[in-house]
Order: C-alpha cells, then structure tokens, then sequence
C-alpha cells in the first residue's frame, strides 16, 4: 500500500522566541519492510542550520536552530511510504525460555534486544504490571500466544478516551485507573512484558482511518498513533519483532497493518517524541498538531492490446489529465 503522511506543527508563543534548537523525529523508517520514496521537512521561518542523523535505533531525527526572534514556528513534515502485506509468524518458543535467555549471564553473546528489557522512563518494570500480565503467561505458554492474549485484554479491559490522560502520564496511573489513549496503551503493553523480563519496545507511527460513513475526511483530522513490539529470538534475524497494537487489537509483522507507517522505534515515548527543543523566550506557547494520511493511488497498466487500442485516444486523454491537474493544484492551496 502506498501512503502519503502530512505532519504539520504549529507553535504560537508570546513573547516571542529569541533563539531555539529543535530535534524532530518526523523521518519515516526505511527498512526491508517499509520503503520510504520520499520525505521532505519544511521550517518556517528557515533555520540557520539543519542536518539529520540516525540514532542508537536505526531511527532518522533531525536537528534544526533558529537564531531569529519569531512568534510562531511552523513545522511540516511531508513523506511517501511503500507498506507491504502483514502476516503472523509461527513461533514455538516458550516465554520462560525468553526471559533466561535475557537473564545476566557472564560471558553470554550479546543481543542487541537486551536494552529492551530494562526500566525505561515511561515504561518501567514494576509488580502491578507483572501481575496484571501474569494470567496470560501460564507455565510454559508459547511467547507469542501469551504476548497476543495480552494486547487482547488490555483492549478489551481498557477504555479509550482522549484528554484522560496527559503526555506525561505515568504508566501505572493509567493501569490502575483502566483508561487512556493509544500511547498509555503501549507503555502498558510495554511495561507488562518487560516486568516479565521480556524484551519489548515503544512503536511510534501513523495510522490510516476512514471517514465516517457519508462524510468526507477532513485534512489534518488524523493523529500520531503509538503500539508496542515484542522480541522472538527464534525468528529469521530482521523479522523478530512482532509489533501488537492493544488500541486496535491487532498484530502482525512487519505492522499491526498495512495501513500502518512506522515512523521510530525506542524503549518508550521520550525516545521518539515528534518534536522536543529548548528555547529562549516564548514563556506562553499554543501548540496546534495536524496529521493527514491518505492513499495514493497506483497508475493503471492496461494490458500489450488495451494499449494498442487506446493510442488514437491518448492525446484526448492527456489535455483531460492535464486539465485535472490544475484543478487539483488550485483546489488544494491552502486557505
């Protein structure tokens, strides 16, 4: 599936900022599983300086400064993405066999999946996670199985509601108090296997959603959404992190979906987060977040006789595309 992401941040500040240094994790993976065609990251007012890096992950930022008064910084991060079919691996491995294997061991061969098991900020390893997660890990239940149990709990028991919870929220509130949004749901998730001593990680990305039925998607109606990873060390080497998306109740490898765009990995939000900086100035700020992901769709290949037929028509058919065209440029301005 092809997929076209738009990512706009706005931030009104008053007074105004005197000078900034941002990092923006707005890049897109580009993996095996998911191709990125295209990214471009615009700033407004233009930086003195941008440049961007992988991180510890395999993860794209971007760090720009701006050495100019401004009272409003303007983001948009536009990216082309090829996703591919998703489908569930078979796994036998028992989960205690996973949690040995991440025990410490003197000598051991390193694995790169160890600093997922380890307390994170946003993502600790705590009791009341190990005992919530405790009934789907029985004696000797298949990793796999009991991890997909888990996401399907944490869907049915939880409730999603927006603003009940904030950005900083801690994971075990939001255990305790059985509601949240798709980023506590991923903590959680996250938080539960690693107080197993499972390896787990946060997944931060896109989410393609339909209008309701007899209305039309609205641009930047969309959102940032988050789901959680956990690690099958008897899978071919590239395909061990299977990703479970508790929000959706939905799993799979290389995504939860097709209709899923990972955007960077980490061991929680703080890892990952969209956009973070520090500036000078700016004591009152306003954020606005706008988020569109729409489908684009594949040119049509007629077939060798198809073709043949339609040259006499082409030249109709090229001044009626050409004229579409503009049409769309104009009718997609921005107001």
């Amino acid at each position: 599936m092809k997929l076209q992401i738009s990512h706009e941040t706005v931030y009104d500040y008053l007074p105004a900022v005197e000078t900034a240094q941002h990092m923006a994790y707005l890049t897109p993976l580009h993996s095996v599983s998911q191709t990125l065609l295209s990214h471009s990251l615009q700033v407004v007012p233009e930086p003195t300086q941008i440049s961007s890096t992988q991180d510890v992950f395999g993860n794209t930022r971007s760090f720009f400064s701006l050495q100019v008064p401004h009272n409003q910084l303007q983001v948009l991060a536009t990216s082309l993405v090829l996703t591919q079919a998703v489908r569930l691996p078979e796994s036998d491995i028992a989960w205690e066999t996973v949690r040995e294997r991440f025990r410490y061991q003197a000598g051991a061969t390193f694995d790169a999946a160890n600093e997922f098991v380890f307390a994170s900020p946003m993502a600790p390893r705590h009791g009341d996670f190990a005992v919530y997660a405790r009934p789907s890990f029985t004696a000797g239940a298949n990793l796999l199985s009991a991890a997909l149990d888990l996401m399907h709990r944490i869907y049915r028991d939880f409730s999603y509601e927006s603003q009940s919870t904030q950005v900083n929220t801690p994971a075990l509130e939001a255990l305790a108090q059985r509601k949240g949004v798709c980023q506590d749901f991923a903590h959680i998730l996250v938080a539960c296997l690693r107080s197993l001593g499972l390896p787990a990680r946060y997944v931060s990305g896109y989410l393609l959603t339909q209008p309701a039925p007899g209305t039309t998607k609205l641009r930047g109606s969309d959102a940032s959404h988050a789901w959680a990873a956990v690690y099958l060390p008897d899978l071919p080497e590239g395909e061990q992190w299977i990703d479970l998306d508790p929000t959706n109740d939905r799993a799979g490898w290389p995504s939860p979906g097709e209709d899923y765009v990972t955007l960077a990995v980490g061991r929680d939000f703080s890892d990952v987060s969209p956009m973070r900086g520090v500036i000078h100035g700016g004591a009152s700020h306003t954020l606005k977040v706008g988020v569109t992901v729409e489908t684009v769709a594949e040119p049509m290949v007629l077939p060798r006789q198809a073709q043949s037929q339609a040259q006499s028509q082409g030249q109709c058919f090229g001044q009626t595309q050409s004229q579409d065209q503009s049409q769309n440029s104009s009718f997609n301005q921005p107001q």
